[in-house]
């Protein structure tokens, strides 16, 4: 979780100062160059007029409109694991991606929360797929400075004006920029360079149980067939200005350990006094037990035998990319960006970020058991239950580390502790190579930045849909801006910069318009 910073006093106004960032793609030209492509499927060729200095001017123009959109959908939390706002979330969703322009919009029903499917037919040669989530992660409201479902304007020191609240930089800020794009091209009359797929779920938060539901329902596997690729959209830039492109994903298995008397066999059926400890034994101690084996002495390094035979080495050209954009990275800013000193047995920083990129990982979300309220309460609580992610690089499976750790708790004692997955997926990759990767490069070098390459994201998005048969799409997160504290207290998206090297809401939104013509 990141540090728990405090905000600053409220922005009394809501008047928009134009972002100064050079990322902003101010184009002084109004340059209406009649372009060219052919789709040798079709009778006759696609004429674009490369609308984009109109489009540009837009995103300004709509700055108010966009930032009351991004607030109205940070008031309505769908949160899956709560069970909260459904069906209102994907409806809310299905109305965004109208009002973008999509020409066909649905709500796919699943087994749990339902999605979105969209598409934008531009009659331009080229389709692209864009990934979006509706739902965000919970929140207590008593751990933040500002509501966080109001969408506060704050002054955060050293970061810039930015919007306050549950979901702006995961991931409704990234998107509300993209949409905004969208609405440009919209307000400007312009057609997009690039035909559309939309593609959007409500269960990310608990590791897209039934996003597969969506994406191979036969009209939208056909849809995503047609694509060259598919996008995220995410700020990715640090507070430095940088950005980084991720040529990959690390997999994600997220469960429940359970450990009850009543299965156990061992230990009260109910809770009990404490006082009989002395004789009664406890599901909180088995679970404690348990949870030692999973990992080393060093207490990081995962002990689950076999967990590490399916793990592919990094080849030699994921080290050439490592060697040079390692150097490249802030050890210092890194350090207090996560209120961390020290890595893992004091690591070298370069050690640090091999193990970031290549090792998988077992990990402790959280531990509930018993009486957790002010005071004591002398109990002896008859069940206790640990929240797990497991980490995946390639070649694991989500299937195949579930199994692994099943077997591995039967081994040592304890395979009367329940093991419930509750979502997941495999790890991710795309070549250096591709259209998609080449068209973001391009459009970050546009803007003055020199993307860092880099070979697998350590967080997890369920990208694996995409990149694994039958679509293998290249596929990976794409966009300008900065926002901070995903999943915790006082989460921001940035509005307007306090370093001009970092784009801000309208930024974010044009670096879109520059991707969908570089695709073009």
């Amino acid at each position: 979780m990141a540090s728990n910073e405090s905000d600053s006093v409220p922005t009394s106004t809501t008047t928009h100062t134009p972002d100064p960032s050079r990322r902003d793609f101010l184009h002084t030209a109004a340059a209406s160059a009649a372009v060219f492509a052919f789709d040798h499927g079709a009778a006759s060729p696609f004429l674009l007029k490369d609308d984009r200095a109109a489009v540009l001017a837009q995103v300004a123009t709509q700055h108010d409109a966009t930032l009351a959109m991004l607030r109205e959908w940070i008031a309505l939390p769908s949160i899956a694991a709560e069970n909260l706002n459904y069906p209102q979330g994907p409806e809310h969703m299905a109305k965004l991606a109208r009002d973008a322009g999509f020409q066909h919009v649905e709500v796919v029903p699943t087994a749990g929360k339902g999605g979105v499917f969209a598409t934008l037919d531009a009659g331009a040669p080229t389709w692209l797929a864009i990934y979006m989530m509706y739902d965000v992660k919970q929140y207590d409201p008593s751990e933040w400075s500002s509501p966080p479902l109001e969408g506060r304007l704050v002054d955060r020191p050293g970061v810039g004006k930015v919007l306050v609240g549950r979901g702006a930089t995961n991931s409704k800020g990234p998107q509300a920029a993209c949409l905004a794009a969208l609405n440009a091209f919209k307000a400007a009359n312009a057609k997009l360079p690039v035909n559309l797929v939309l593609i959007c779920e409500g269960e990310e938060e608990i590791g897209s149980p039934n996003f597969r539901q969506i994406a191979f329902k036969p009209e939208v596997q056909a849809a995503l067939s047609k694509c060259i690729g598919i996008i995220i959209p995410l700020g990715n830039q640090d507070l430095d200005g940088s950005v980084q492109v991720n040529l990959g994903a690390k997999g994600i298995v997220e469960l429940e350990l359970v450990s009850s008397g009543e299965k156990w066999g061992r230990g009260p059926k109910l809770d009990v006094h404490s006082s009989l400890a002395a004789q009664v034994d406890s599901p909180a101690w088995h679970l404690v037990q348990a949870l030692n084996t999973l990992v080393k002495p060093d207490g990081h390094t995962p002990a689950v035998a076999g967990f590490f035979d399916k793990v592919r080495p990094l080849t030699s050209a994921q080290r050439r990319i490592l060697a040079t954009s390692i150097p490249r990275k802030s050890e210092a800013s890194a350090k207090k960006s996560l209120g961390v000193e020290h890595w893992i047995a004091n690591e070298s920083w370069h050690d640090s970020l091999l193990r970031l990129v290549s090792q998988p990982t077992i990990n402790i979300e959280g531990l509930v058991g018993g009486y957790t309220g002010p005071g004591g309460k002398t109990i002896l609580p008859n069940r206790a239950v640990a929240k797990i992610d497991m980490r995946l690089v390639p070649d694991m499976t989500a299937a195949g580390t579930l199994a692994l750790l099943k077997a591995h708790l039967r081994k040592h004692g304890f395979g009367d502790i329940a093991v419930n997955m509750t979502g997941g997926y495999d790890p991710t990759e795309t070549p250096a190579d591709s259209k998609l990767v080449k068209a973001m490069i391009a459009t970050y070098s546009k803007s003055g930045i020199e993307p860092l390459l880099w070979p697998r994201l350590a967080g997890s998005w369920p990208g694996a849909t995409f990149t694994a048969p039958p679509l293998k799409l290249p596929a990976g997160p794409f966009g300008l801006g900065h926002g901070g504290g995903a999943h915790a207290p006082n989460e921001y998206w940035v509005i307007e910069p306090a370093n001009s090297k970092v784009a801000g809401m309208d930024g974010a939104a044009r670096s879109f318009v520059e991707f969908f013509y570089a695709l073009a």
